[in-house]
């Protein structure tokens, strides 16, 4: 079978892959020639800068605010999908070793597209603030185009990255790390 799956693998790769390959270069290229410098390079995995600003928008009518706090998860929860929250975050918030009032996602108006989950958010001064894990519903067009109006990416912020490894998972060398300080062996 291993054979056979190598051998479907490969054809998949020449007959398939390659000419989407092929035929998104040459859209590209079309692209450039018809829009010049006015349109941007599709994403392709390789590193890419975007700029924007910590936005909300307006959504059925209602105002969606930029940023969300960790009390807001807690307040959501219901014990059940999608909303059921891990033993280890309720023991953490009954023993309040979370700060419900610390930001923990936000969305901005850089625009983004698939392969940018992971990617980090910084501030003027340089320093992250975020990392990007996804786009709200309203930026799935963005393929084909942005409307800065709607077009939100979607982040963790820094403050509950840290506060949640350090006060719900222990990882405090992590945390150290982080923070530019030096980790110690053997410590979790």
């Amino acid at each position: 079978v291993d054979a056979e799956a190598r051998e479907v693998r490969r054809t998949y790769e020449r007959e398939v892959d390659g000419v989407e390959k092929r035929q998104q270069a040459l859209i590209a290229k079309a692209r450039f020639a018809a829009e010049g410098t006015s349109a941007y390079p599709d994403a392709t995995f390789t590193l890419r800068l975007s700029y924007g600003s910590v936005e909300g928008y307006e959504e059925k009518g209602k105002r969606v605010s930029p940023v969300t706090v960790m009390g807001g998860a807690f307040e959501r929860a219901t014990g059940r999908d999608p909303f059921a929250l891990p033993k280890s975050w309720l023991a953490a918030n009954q023993d309040k070793r979370i700060n419900p009032a610390t930001p923990f996602n936000m969305v901005t108006s850089n625009d983004i597209i698939g392969g940018n989950s992971g990617s980090p958010v910084f501030n003027k001064n340089l320093e992250v603030v975020g990392l990007i894990f996804d786009g709200n519903i309203q930026s799935l067009g963005g393929e084909y185009g942005f409307e800065p109006s709607v077009n939100r990416a979607v982040s963790v912020c820094s403050p509950a990255l840290l506060e949640s490894l350090d006060r719900i998972y222990g990882a405090k060398r992590i945390v150290t790390e982080l923070k530019g300080g030096a980790s110690q062996a053997g410590t979790r």
